[in-house]
C-alpha cells in the first residue's frame, strides 16, 4: 500500500505541472504606436475587454502602446516573428513588405466621407488587400477608421505656394511622399514615436496626422498653425501571425473572431466623434491656430495634387486603381 501512495503521490508531482500548463492562459501581444486615449488604442483595450470575457479567461491580452514595446519601423518584422502577435498599423507600413497596393488608400481627397470610407474597405476593396498579405506569414482581421488628416507648421498652409520648402514628418507612404512633393514640401519618414522632439527642435517643419492624434502626442505644443485640410484619410489594419491565429483552438478563434467584430465596430463609431472632440480642445488651449480651407483653397490643393493619381500607376499598380475608380466612382488621371 505505501508503494502505491508513494507511486501515485509521484505521479501527482509529473502531473502538476501539466495540468497548470494546461490552463495558463494564451497570451496574445498587442502592441501599437499611439496612445490609449485614441480611436486605435481605445479598440486595442476593448478587444482585450472583449477576449478575456469571451474566452473566460482561456485568453489574456497584453497592449502595449505609445511604441512601448516595438516602434513602427520594427513592429511588422516581429510580428513575423512571433515576438508580438497582433498589431494595428496604418495600412502605409505595408509597401516595405512588397505589397505596395496598400498605398492606394493613401490618395489625396479620395474618400469623401468616412461613410465612403468605411463601405470601400467592408467590400472588395478591402478583402482584396487582405489577401495580399497571407503570402507573408499575416492575417488580417480587421480596418480600424481614424478619420481625416490635418497638415501643421510654423506658418499657415492655406495655398499650395505655403508648403514651398518645408520639411514635413510622413510615416512612409510613397503616396503621401509624392503628393506633399508636387506641392513644393520635402518629405521625411520618422517613427512616430520621434515625431514631437523632431517637431521641437526644428528637424521637421510640420507633419500630416488626425485631430485626435494631434491632441494625445501634443504636437499642437510645437506647431504654431494647423490646417483643418480633411485632405487624406488614415486608417490601420488590425493584423495577426498567420501562424499563431490558424494554430489556435477552432472554438477560441472563433470567440476572438467575435471580440474583434464588436471592438471594430466600437472603434469606427467613435473615430469620428473622437476626432471633432480632440480638435475642439485644440482649439481649447490657445497654443495653435486652426485654419480652415475655403472652397476655393481646397481646389487648389485638389488640382495641385491630381498628378499624383497618375503617377501612383507605375507605384501601386493598375489593378488596385482600378479596383478603387469602380468602388468609389473616382477618376484617376
Amino acid at each position: 500500500m505505501r508503494k502505491l501512495l508513494t507511486a501515485v503521490a509521484a505521479a501527482a508531482v509529473l502531473v502538476a505541472p501539466a495540468i497548470a500548463h494546461a490552463q495558463s492562459p494564451i497570451v496574445i501581444k498587442f502592441s501599437h504606436v499611439v496612445a490609449n486615449e485614441t480611436p486605435k488604442g481605445k479598440g486595442a483595450l476593448k478587444f482585450k475587454e472583449l477576449a478575456e470575457k469571451y474566452t473566460d479567461g482561456k485568453v489574456k491580452v497584453e497592449v502595449y502602446p505609445n511604441s512601448t514595446l516595438f516602434k513602427d519601423k520594427e513592429e511588422i518584422e516581429a510580428l513575423q516573428l512571433g515576438s508580438v502577435q497582433m498589431l494595428a498599423p496604418s495600412t502605409a507600413k505595408f509597401a516595405p513588405l512588397g505589397i505596395k497596393e496598400f498605398e492606394a488608400l493613401d490618395l489625396p481627397w479620395l474618400f469623401k466621407d468616412d461613410q465612403t470610407y468605411s463601405n470601400a474597405m467592408k467590400g472588395t476593396i478591402g478583402k482584396w488587400l487582405f489577401q495580399k498579405l497571407e503570402a507573408k506569414g499575416i492575417t488580417g482581421l480587421a480596418y480600424w477608421d481614424n478619420g481625416f488628416h490635418m497638415l501643421s507648421a510654423n506658418r499657415p498652409l492655406m495655398k499650395p505656394t505655403d508648403f514651398q520648402g518645408l520639411k514635413f514628418r510622413i510615416s512612409g507612404s510613397k503616396v503621401t511622399d509624392q503628393y506633399l512633393r508636387i506641392m513644393g514640401s520635402i518629405p521625411q519618414i520618422m517613427a512616430f514615436s520621434e515625431v514631437y522632439q523632431a517637431l521641437q527642435t526644428g528637424v521637421v517643419d510640420g507633419c500630416e496626422n488626425t485631430a485626435s492624434n494631434y491632441l494625445t502626442q501634443k504636437f499642437y505644443e510645437v506647431q504654431k498653425d494647423i490646417t483643418v485640410s480633411y485632405h487624406a484619410h488614415l486608417q490601420y489594419a488590425v493584423i495577426v501571425n498567420s501562424k499563431f491565429w490558424s494554430g489556435l483552438p477552432p472554438d477560441i478563434r472563433a470567440k476572438l473572431d467575435k471580440a474583434m467584430a464588436e471592438a471594430t465596430d466600437y472603434t469606427n463609431s467613435i473615430a469620428r466623434q473622437e476626432n471633432e472632440d480632440a480638435l475642439a480642445e485644440i482649439k481649447k488651449t490657445g497654443k495653435t491656430n486652426l485654419h480652415y480651407l475655403t472652397d476655393a483653397d481646397r481646389k487648389a490643393w485638389q488640382e495641385a495634387m491630381q498628378p499624383t493619381y497618375k503617377w501612383a500607376k507605375g507605384r501601386v499598380g493598375q489593378e488596385v486603381l482600378d479596383l478603387v475608380a469602380k468602388e468609389l466612382d473616382v477618376k484617376m488621371n
